[in-house]
């Protein structure tokens, strides 16, 4: 832990040494970044039994605070989720490089040739709530795109955080890259955030991951650049032409099968005409799974990452569409329906950075959408949309060739 009065001292010496690392990494080699992320997915897997004890220390830390069962399943790491998180590192490690690649290439009739060609964005800030593989995720992909990245994690996941660190520098170490590349802030102090909202001399841009509040105080304070992650307040409409078999294993999967992650789906919209046949279904399976209901207003708009569900019934597609323009985020909203015209409608009309049809939504995530693991969802229209994996962790530069060509 820091004390607070070090912080401004501390932050300078993390950003200051962020700086110098990613001047290393900017040229770092695809095989030596490669080989620090294989080395850390072995990290991970041997270290196994230390990141569930320090993980086991987050959650009575959890229980203390009361938090709710959706959120201490965010917090939770086990087995399947620590191999999870090492397929994670070596998914990304097996990637394609993102640094390097030529995104056009032309020629003008003056003699130059120009190349546009992906770089590194510099140092990234990574601020965080609960999910405890988010550090994994994070230094992963900011390490993948050649960026030093510095991380501040979630208090609840203080101590797991910690010890996942750990297997990330393991793995730099091992590959002969510069340690620095990837640091976590060493305290719960949320003085911490503020300072780092302000480094423009050091961070290039800031990423948050997390709540409503979170994302919301760094819009409004951040003087770094930032790409926005929203609350995922998801939307599910079920159409007057959807299959029911589909209806009823896409609705029930999107909302419980992790009911605290950003892509769980938050309101279910159905149309009149089977808002009392496949409708009454759907809200009785939901109620049967443990789901509580609500069917007032004042649900609308609301991201709950619990048991808990808004229902609407809407009168036809265009009202379910006008409902996600007012209430949604922008984060991932579904059709479920076998008309082809009423899904080419939803996806014309609706802007979410995920449009899904006939899918649960909890497929919002890098992983799933073959990025390895993601960084976080972009609600933002600006740089990078979506899920943000290492090719969005790149900016880019022109590299201009002639031949003593000169401009008349």
């Amino acid at each position: 832990m820091t004390d607070t009065q070090d912080i401004p001292a501390l932050m300078h010496s993390l950003g200051q040494r962020a700086r110098a690392a990613s001047a290393t990494l900017a040229f770092a080699t695809p095989a030596r970044k490669q080989a620090a992320l294989e080395a850390a997915a072995e990290a991970i897997l041997a270290e196994k039994a230390t990141i569930l004890a320090a993980n086991a220390r987050d959650l009575d830390h959890g229980r203390e605070k009361g938090l709710s069962p959706a959120m201490m399943d965010r917090l939770m790491l086990d087995d399947a989720r620590i191999d999870a998180m090492a397929e994670g590192l070596s998914a990304v490690a097996a990637q394609e490089d993102p640094v390097g690649r030529i995104l056009a290439e032309w020629d003008r009739p003056s003699g130059l040739h120009i190349r546009r060609v992906a770089t590194p964005l510099g140092v990234i800030g990574v601020i965080y709530e609960s999910r405890p593989n988010v550090t994994a995720d994070a230094g992963a992909l900011c390490l993948k795109a050649g960026n030093a990245v510095i991380l501040r994690g979630g208090s609840e996941s203080f101590h797991s955080s910690r010890a996942i660190h750990a297997c990330l520098v393991a793995g730099l170490r091992a590959a002969e890259l510069p340690e620095d590349a990837i640091q976590l802030i060493p305290t719960r102090d949320r003085a911490a955030v503020r300072e780092m909202l302000t480094m423009t001399d050091t961070i290039d841009v800031i990423v948050p991951r997390g709540g409503k509040g979170l994302v919301g105080l760094v819009q409004r304070e951040a003087r770094v650049p930032v790409f926005a992650h929203l609350e995922g307040i998801v939307h599910v409409y079920v159409d007057r032409a959807a299959d029911a078999e589909k209806a009823r294993a896409v609705v029930l999967n999107a909302k419980t099968r992790r009911p605290g992650i950003c892509g769980a789906a938050e309101c279910l919209l159905l149309h009149r005409d089977i808002a009392e046949t496949l409708g009454r279904e759907l809200r009785d399976a939901l109620s049967e799974a443990g789901v509580e209901l609500r069917e007032d207003e004042a649900a609308w708009g609301q991201e709950f990452l619990d048991m808990i569900m808004a229902v609407r019934v809407v009168d036809d597609l265009d009202q379910a569409i006008a409902h996600i323009r007012r209430y949604g985020s922008g984060h991932t909203d579904a059709i479920i329906t076998e008309d082809m015209a009423a899904r080419d409608r939803f996806f014309e009309r609706l802007d979410s950075a995920i449009l899904m049809h006939n899918a649960s939504t909890q497929f919002a995530d890098g992983g799933e959408f073959g990025m390895g693991a993601e960084i976080g969802i972009a609600t933002g229209k600006l740089h990078a949309r979506g899920p943000v994996g290492a090719a969005q962790l790149t900016s880019f530069k022109y590299l201009v060739e002639g031949s003593g060509t000169t401009r008349p």
